[in-house]
């Protein structure tokens, strides 16, 4: 009987330092969670933070400029569905912040990610500042190893900026939409099976990629479309010049254009940017009309193009 209650007291001890450890907090408008607010569950996250944390957000529009800090890493967010689970903020370029500092491009964003080792599921990341707002970012991300799932990023010009050139993001299956630029910056960066969707004629990319990164953007079986009066849009433009894009195995619809990538008016450019492209289909796939700069990789060099090559050995894992 005594070894049976402190085999008891054993598996209680577990159990409560299991619970201990898996640090879960819910966000919820309503009340019925921890939180009101994404920012108050940051918040309560404490500075350099070495346990997994996982908050769940029910349902809801949640207007708030977010910033999770580089002291707070593993942190994991997860929402109720990724339609109506909306992170949402209308800052942008030329807005006049409390502060009294005039808002640039970087600090337009919605939600800044500074953290290391974060992950995002069945979420809506929204900038509403509308078209005429000029370059409004919903997602900032800075940290290293960030991953998302099953995510949606709205907006306009400058959607999800990817700033650090030391950064590595990893997609999947997500839904990304924008007119201008809408997915930009230093960063390397995998697409994996995600939607793009032009709202515009005009740039998809604008990448910025360090001349010694052998790799950029990488698009992987992703899908291409736009409104149905788009038929002018390119994949990308360099913002610095040595912009490292690959599309490989998309759908490009008819929004893309025949000449399929742009150099900024930049001539230069035109000699240092790396645009490839690999087995892309559909009615904007052809390789005729492309641009003589650009390039189709050939099956061998493909190959190259695995997460595992990509990110240096680092495997997002889809838990």
């Amino acid at each position: 009987m005594k070894k049976l209650i402190v085999l008891t007291c054993c598996i209680m001890i577990c159990l409560f330092s299991f619970a201990q450890k898996r640090n879960e907090i819910i966000v919820a408008k309503d009340g019925s969670g921890d939180f009101t607010t994404v920012q108050g569950a940051f918040d309560k996250i404490p500075s350099d933070n070495k346990l997994p944390v996982t908050i769940f957000i029910k349902k809801g529009i949640y207007k708030e400029k977010l910033h999770l800090t580089k002291s707070k890493k593993l942190v994991t967010l997860i929402g109720e569905d990724a339609a109506n689970t909306i992170l949402t903020f209308d800052d942008h370029t030329g807005r006049v912040a409390p502060s009294g500092e005039t808002i640039g491009t970087s600090t337009s964003f919605s939600f800044l990610i500074n953290a290391d080792d974060f992950t995002a599921r069945n979420i809506s990341f929204q900038n509403d500042a509308g078209y005429n707002a000029g370059q409004a970012v919903a997602v900032h991300i800075n940290g290293d190893r960030v991953a998302f799932y099953n995510c949606r990023f709205l907006g306009n010009q400058d959607v999800l900026l990817t700033n650090n050139k030391d950064s590595r993001a990893y997609f999947k299956n997500c839904y990304i939409e924008g007119t201008t630029d809408f997915i930009f910056g230093a960063a390397t960066a995998y697409f994996d099976h995600c939607s793009i969707y032009c709202k515009r004629d005009s740039h998809i990319t604008a990448a910025a990629t360090p001349q010694d990164h052998a790799f950029g953007y990488v698009f992987y079986d992703c899908k291409i479309t736009g409104a149905s009066n788009v038929t002018k849009a390119d994949l990308g433009r360099p913002w610095r010049d040595y912009a490292c894009v690959a599309f490989i195995h998309c759908y490009l619809g008819h929004v893309i254009k025949p000449e399929g990538w742009s150099n900024w008016h930049n001539t230069n450019r035109d000699k240092t940017a790396r645009y490839f492209e690999y087995q892309s289909y559909g009615p904007g796939a052809d390789p005729s009309g492309r641009v003589a700069w650009s390039h189709q990789l050939t099956a061998e060099q493909a190959k190259t193009y695995t997460i595992k090559n990509v990110f240096n050995n680092w495997i997002p894992t889809d838990k």
